[in-house]
């Protein structure tokens, strides 16, 4: 429930490659911790008296979603026989002090190169898109941005979900590059600050349509440095879009469940 980057990079130890490859796939149904803010806010603007049911219900959704497409996933695109899992474990002798900060800078050194170059370059994307308009002029109002004319245009997609608001479509598009961005997009296009975006939430979502945004947010594509390292371990451009669509197609079909059969209810 950390990030999902290392998660994923982790996946090498597996001998089998059929593990290793459904593993990665399932990774990003665990809530990583950077989506605890989006369900913070909403909790605690939406679910004042069941915060704590709602959150536990959130990472339990994921658990059983990850369980049904790996037996999916098993029975389909990966069949056979996993093979056992066996790691020679060493002799423990305590390390010294060196080879713990050599390894230590070995992997954070890793990580920083593959994780954090593709978000830099990301958040310069959607800098890019916040900024200028359709004729690359600096705009005054985010609401007339490239940004806010991408999530105007997909807004509709959501309206099934139960947020059309090109607001909420917009704060979804700046997630890619991290969940964290979800809460700061959508406090500076509501005119808010971050603390008092539980108010301003309540003009934008219902209780009903507020519990199918957390579903989805819980459920959709990762954010791009995990994008990156899947396709980097799967050495497959054609298979990460998948990863990504996949995603997306399973949050949305969940999201929607949960307001429809929520609103006949």
């Amino acid at each position: 429930f950390g990030c999902s980057v290392p998660a994923i990079m982790a996946t090498r130890t597996l001998v089998s490659d059929r593990d290793r490859k459904m593993t990665i796939l399932l990774t990003p149904y665990m809530s990583c911790s950077a989506k605890i803010p989006i369900y913070a806010v909403f909790c605690a603007a939406f679910f004042k008296k069941y915060q704590a049911l709602v959150m536990i219900g959130l990472y339990i959704t994921g658990i059983v979603l990850g369980i049904i497409v790996a037996l999916i996933l098993k029975n389909t695109a990966f069949r056979g026989k996993p093979v056992p899992f066996v790691m020679e474990l060493p002799n423990y002798r305590l390390p010294s002090a060196k080879s713990v900060g050599l390894l230590l800078w070995d992997k954070a050194k890793d990580f920083i190169q593959r994780a954090f170059t593709v978000i830099f370059f990301a958040t310069i994307i959607i800098w890019f898109l916040e900024t200028f308009d359709a004729k690359l002029n600096v705009v005054k109002d985010s609401s007339d941005s490239l940004l806010a004319l991408i999530g105007q245009a997909i807004s509709p997609i959501f309206k099934p979900l139960g947020f059309a608001d090109w607001r909420v479509t917009t704060s979804l598009i700046s997630g890619f590059t991290a969940k964290e961005a979800v809460v700061s997009t959508m406090a500076v296009l509501m005119n808010t600050s971050t603390a008092n975006l539980g108010t301003a939430l309540s003009g934008a979502f219902s209780t009903l349509s507020a519990l199918s945004f957390l579903v989805f947010t819980l459920l959709y594509t990762p954010c791009v440095a995990a994008v990156a390292t899947i396709k980097r371990e799967l050495n497959s451009r054609i298979q990460t879009v998948g990863v990504v669509i996949m995603q997306c197609m399973v949050a949305w079909l969940c999201g929607c469940a949960v307001y429809q059969i929520g609103a006949l209810l």
